[in-house]
């Protein structure tokens, strides 16, 4: 999981560039953070649903690909409930099923009070080759 941990931190730029921070990692599941930063905020003075489906998106590519193989998102949906402005994002991607082809994933998107800021779903294809190459 080390491997994989350091192949995300340093491997998504825009996740990176969005200040997004891989927290946890495990078969199946991830953890990330934002701190939301001025840049975040749309017109309405909350923070962009673009940057919510980023930290979103950015767990469910960790949990997707935690199994070891590529795996590429086919489908994904978010519903926004709770508008934020404040504090640090976090976001909870967990494996509902998973197959030889396909996964399914839910992301909690939380806030620091441990409301529910978004719910993110996603599918991924799952592909042979693996996520990093070996070294050989």
């Amino acid at each position: 999981m080390q491997e994989l941990k350091q192949f995300f931190a340093t491997g998504d730029r825009f996740a990176c560039h969005s200040g997004v921070e891989l927290v946890e990692v495990g078969p199946g599941w991830a953890k990330a953070s934002m701190m939301i930063m001025p840049f975040h905020f749309n017109g309405a003075r909350t923070v962009h649903g673009g940057a919510i489906f980023t930290l979103a998106d950015f767990a469910f590519a960790v949990a997707s690909n935690s199994h070891g193989n590529l795996a590429m998102g086919i489908n994904t949906s978010v519903s926004f409930v709770k508008a934020a402005v404040s504090g640090t994002l976090y976001a909870d991607a967990r494996e509902l099923s998973r197959n030889a082809k396909l996964a399914t994933y839910s992301v909690m998107i939380t806030d620091d009070a441990g409301d529910t800021v978004a719910i993110f779903q996603g599918m991924v294809y799952r592909k042979k080759e693996p996520l990093i190459p070996s070294k050989s």
